[in-house]
């Protein structure tokens, strides 16, 4: 079924980003799973090539575009080539967003130069040892002392956390805290008291350094509350549903890239004589897997059209997230038993996808969470 959202722009830029992939991701990547953190010069790079700050004004160095289509060629891409390592969808489609709807215009002409051409990576940080999912439950908080704020706390799974220049914090401003008493501040790489725990050892996407954080009275100047001042959960609602959206085109991405790789491995692959592709039972998993990767897929171009137009909202950037992460999860393990011992083995890619692919149904809010959301839209709290 032929895809209807893209122009040739979009197409275009697809080659462009094959081609960054190849000559400045791929010859390294190896070396980065090793490492457990990519190299800074891939930032750089990926800057100079303006894949970077679509949304941002050119003024500061971006493309000027808020198309999310040059997004979504991005996620595909990364996520064919087994690359998630370079998070460039964190900086880009979670973090931009609150930079560029949120930041004042001083602090634009501070960030956003470094945001677009590499220079300046980016992380939020929500999660807490304590609390996930649950804002509620956020003990970080920060004292205010006239000119500066006084934080004081900790986080962990921050992705690009060992890398990141700029961090958004999500802090308790009132005793209180929760829905009312919130508030983004941006900590600085140097500032005293905040430190970089380990680089935490994951499952997958080993390239892409997840790390602890820990503030121990840092002084956060006034000019780095970003937002209103309680305002973190009103911020944080919003930009959910372009998060949770494209989190969703990577997997329903990885899904179709599973089962391409695996539809081919079962023409080649032998069993009693005989291609696997000849027996009744891999036929019908190979067609299972195909429909419902079809079905997906059009359900998220149009959601990725919507999005463009205004018009996601959180109820249906739920269902797609709950979804088409589910689905990679099931094509994942499906696949990866159709190769057999071979799928079991490192080298070959369903192995890494298998990996690397099960936060998806975790990250961005669980599919448990998706699931609230959708009910309590359609019965009621």
């Amino acid at each position: 079924m032929k895809r209807q959202i893209f122009a040739p722009e979009h197409d275009a830029f697809r080659a462009t980003v094959r081609s960054f992939l190849a000559r400045e991701v791929l010859p390294y990547y190896e070396q980065w799973e090793k490492d457990g953190i990519v190299s800074r010069d891939a930032w750089r790079a990926a800057g100079k090539q303006g894949l970077l700050g679509f949304a941002v004004l050119e003024e500061y160095g971006g493309g000027g575009t808020p198309d999310f289509r040059y997004s979504a060629v991005l996620a595909e891409e990364f996520t064919r080539a087994g690359a998630p390592g370079l998070a460039l969808g964190l900086h880009n489609d979670i973090i931009g967003p609150y930079l560029t709807s949120l930041a004042t215009d001083e602090q634009k002409r501070r960030w956003l130069p470094g945001f677009c051409d590499g220079s300046l990576i980016t992380a939020i940080a929500m999660t807490e040892p304590g609390a996930g999912s649950d804002l509620q439950g956020i003990r970080t908080h920060a004292e205010d002392h006239g000119d500066h704020w006084v934080l004081n706390g900790s986080k962990t799974f921050i992705s690009n956390g060992i890398l990141a220049d700029l961090v958004i914090v999500v802090a308790k401003t009132t005793p209180e805290g929760g829905a009312h008493g919130l508030s983004l501040l941006v900590v600085e790489r140097g500032m005293d008291g905040f430190e970089r725990g380990r680089n935490l050892d994951k499952i997958g996407q080993k390239a892409q350094d997840t790390a602890e954080l820990f503030f121990h009275d840092v002084r956060v100047p006034k000019e780095n509350l970003l937002g209103d001042l309680n305002g973190a959960f009103l911020h944080l609602m919003t930009n959910l549903a372009q998060e949770r959206l494209s989190i969703a085109v990577s997997a329903i991405a990885a899904a179709e890239h599973l089962l391409e790789i695996t539809t081919e491995y079962v023409k080649e692959r032998e069993a009693f004589g005989r291609p696997l592709a000849t027996k009744q039972h891999i036929r019908f998993e190979i067609a299972e897997m195909a429909t419902e990767c079809a079905v997906t897929r059009t359900f998220l171009d149009r959601c990725i059209a919507d999005h463009d137009n205004g018009e996601l909202d959180a109820v249906h950037a739920s269902m797609a997230k709950w979804w088409a992460t589910e689905l990679q999860k099931r094509v994942a393990d499906r696949c990866l038993q159709l190769h057999g011992g071979y799928g079991y083995m490192s080298e070959f890619p369903v192995a890494r996808a298998f990996t690397d692919g099960r936060i998806q149904t975790i990250y961005g809010g669980t599919t448990e969470i998706m699931k609230e959301i959708i009910g309590r839209s359609l019965l009621g709290p």
